[in-house]
């Protein structure tokens, strides 16, 4: 190996340790190689110089490549935002220790500056150490699926991305490089929006889940329904952007040609337009959300639904109700024991949830109708939607309902992005985000053709953009598609509701119950011994053995298997910095409110059935 060329050292590692990039590398994209040229530093390493703009520094690019890596403070994967040498990745890999439980993501633009780097120099060292992930070009939501990679299969990955970034390279290729770093922040805004809506919504959640613990036991789930479809038979998606105004003309036609799905915010535009969906998905738990369905009686659409909707969404009239898996823990601990419903990807919005549900039915083609994820000409909804309603309606001399309209489009740091048709369209930090979701989703599931009616809305990888009269040229499906559909509702009823099955989900139900409030309870009583503990030692200011005790305590906690249902956070504290009192007063506080959480829902619990009653 001694004779070998920096390109054979290197792309031998690559061979074996990255599928597929050496074929990136051997066929990049047309270009021009003498804008590309090596020259040498003054302390004697090579440096990139393109289109006579110098990539790194010209007289030390080792040392500053250390330097870049003395920037580093978290603990997330880090992303290098132009490779170029491999300079700043490999200050970065001396800071880490080489270090394969934290990720180092190298992006590169160009095909060619990344193979000028492996015929330059010999980064075997770089490209054998720990968790490396190439992203190359291609499209910008590349990133998105690389930052999953790490959340889900690397140790370290699960933090917030830290970034370094070659100027030099960003500005080459400066819409490209910003196209990326928008889906970073998008990915990384994930856990915030999350973590506010835990903190806005949670007690909602965990009141209706408690009182819709029976629909579990007594409705079918949606794994049911996976597949049903052919892939000739096409399904239609309406979400409730302003564009579906222009397409609720087409409803009629387009249910004779497509399986419908709308979510629960644009029902109203179907029942204006005389058109019942097949399906109706609504799966967020506020009160507001279940006025989107007023005075909308539906008697030939089945609901997809989250058993942890507002609870009289599960009495509306409709055909009939499916349920998808919860995303709440007291609904995972009755499925997982009860009946497995199928689960759909949540992206924050019902229109990420109605997508994958949509792709779930099988079909090889969605059309989709009133997705802009953006304001096209200032609207944020369709008219007549129920938030324009309710602007209008509470709306005073001094407060119009203009007033809402643009605090919806300031409120969402609103930024100016490419639309589909090629102009300019006004969007904002939170429909940002669900884009990412959608265009990674696209990436995933390559062979699904995914259309979209009018190109006002915000530009999306994956989604491409069809006239009407495209889908107007589909052939008329729906006496098979009402066929097809009827069947499976059949096959649902047959295997779901027979009274062998219904008997058996009864004595599974009654035994989870069982198991949740015993579960409660021992928390409880933990939790009030906790307490006792901890008011002891907030008394006497002193002493360390109440922690060897709470400690103990938590161990028996986090090992019930009802813990996350109680609402247990066990983060305290930090002895080091707070005096025993200080640090007893606030144990005491989290230990009686895990305390009173567990008992409250033990009572709703025992409340709502029947069968622990007494």
């Amino acid at each position: 190996m001694s004779n070998s060329t920096p390109w054979e050292t290197n792309s031998a590692i690559i061979r074996e340790k990255f599928p597929g990039l050496l074929e990136q590398l051997s066929n990049p994209e047309p270009g021009n190689p003498a804008s590309i040229r090596i020259e040498t530093a003054a302390s004697g390493d090579p440096t990139l110089i393109i289109h006579g703009i110098s990539i790194h520094s010209r007289r030390d690019p080792r040392r500053e490549g250390r330097r870049l890596a003395e920037t580093l403070k978290g603990t997330g994967p880090l992303i290098i935002l132009g490779f170029g040498l491999g300079y700043g990745a490999e200050g970065i890999l001396e800071k880490t220790g080489f270090s394969p439980n934290r990720p180092i993501i190298l992006v590169e633009r160009r095909a060619e500056v990344l193979r000028k780097a492996l015929e330059t120099r010999d980064l075997s060292p770089l490209l054998s150490a720990g968790s490396l992930i190439f992203v190359l070009g291609g499209a910008e939501e590349g990133i998105t699926g690389a930052l999953h990679f790490c959340k889900t299969q690397v140790p370290g990955g699960k933090g917030a991305p830290e970034l370094i970034r070659n100027r030099g390279l960003m500005q080459l290729d400066a819409p490209w490089y910003a196209g990326v770093e928008r889906h970073i922040h998008a990915w990384t805004a994930q856990d915030t929006v999350n973590q506010a809506t835990l903190r806005r919504f949670g007690k909602r959640w965990v009141r209706n889940g408690l009182r819709n613990l029976q629909a579990i036991r007594d409705l079918p789930g949606i794994r049911h329904l996976t597949g049903i479809l052919t892939p000739e038979i096409p399904t239609f998606l309406a979400a409730a952007g302003p564009s579906l105004d222009r397409i609720a003309p087409l409803l009629p036609a387009i249910q004779q040609r497509c399986v419908m799905v709308a979510v629960d915010t644009a029902l109203r535009c179907f029942v204006r337009a005389g058109v019942e969906p097949d399906f109706a998905v609504a799966v967020d738990p506020q009160y507001w959300n279940f006025r989107h369905l007023d005075r909308l009686p539906l008697p030939k659409t089945r609901f997809i639904l989250e058993s942890a909707v507002y609870p009289p969404v599960l009495r509306h009239p409709c055909a009939g109700r499916f349920l998808c898996a919860s995303l709440y823990p007291i609904g995972k601990f009755i499925e997982d024991r009860l009946d497995p419903k199928g689960r759909l990807g949540a992206g924050g919005s019902v229109a990420t949830t109605a997508w994958d549900f949509a792709r779930m039915l099988g079909s090889s083609s969605i059309w989709i109708g009133g997705l802009d994820l953006a304001f096209p000409g200032l609207k944020t909804h369709f008219k007549g939607a129920r938030f324009e309603e309710q602007a209008l309606s509470e709306a005073t001399r001094f407060s119009p309902g203009e007033t809402r309209t643009f605090r919806a489009l300031r409120d969402g740091n609103p930024f100016w992005a490419a639309a589909a048709d090629g102009s300019r369209v006004l969007t904002d930090q939170r429909l940002s985000l669900y884009a990412a979701w959608f265009e990674n989703r696209f990436h995933e599931t390559p062979g699904l053709r995914n259309h979209r009616l009018f190109g006002e809305g915000l530009a999306l990888s994956g989604l491409g953009t069809a006239s009407p009269e495209e889908v107007l040229a589909l052939p008329i499906l729906r006496e098979k598609i009402d066929q097809t559909l009827g069947r499976a509702f059949s096959r649902v009823h047959q295997d779901f509701m027979g009274p062998a099955q219904v008997q058996e989900r009864r004595v599974r139900y009654a035994a989870a119950l069982g198991e949740l409030v015993q579960g409660l309870k021992t928390i409880k009583a933990l939790a009030d011994a906790a307490a006792e503990i901890a008011h002891s030692q907030e008394q006497k200011g002193k002493g360390n053995f109440f922690l060897k005790q709470l400690t103990t305590i938590d161990r028996e906690i986090a090992a019930n298997p009802v813990k996350d249902i109680a609402g247990f956070l066990l983060p305290r504290g930090n002895p080091a910095s707070e005096s025993f009192t200080q640090y007893g007063a606030s144990s005491l506080k989290q230990y009686q409110a895990l305390s009173e959480a567990a008992e409250a829902q033990i009572n709703q619990i025992v409340r709502g059935n029947s069968l622990l009653a007494g």
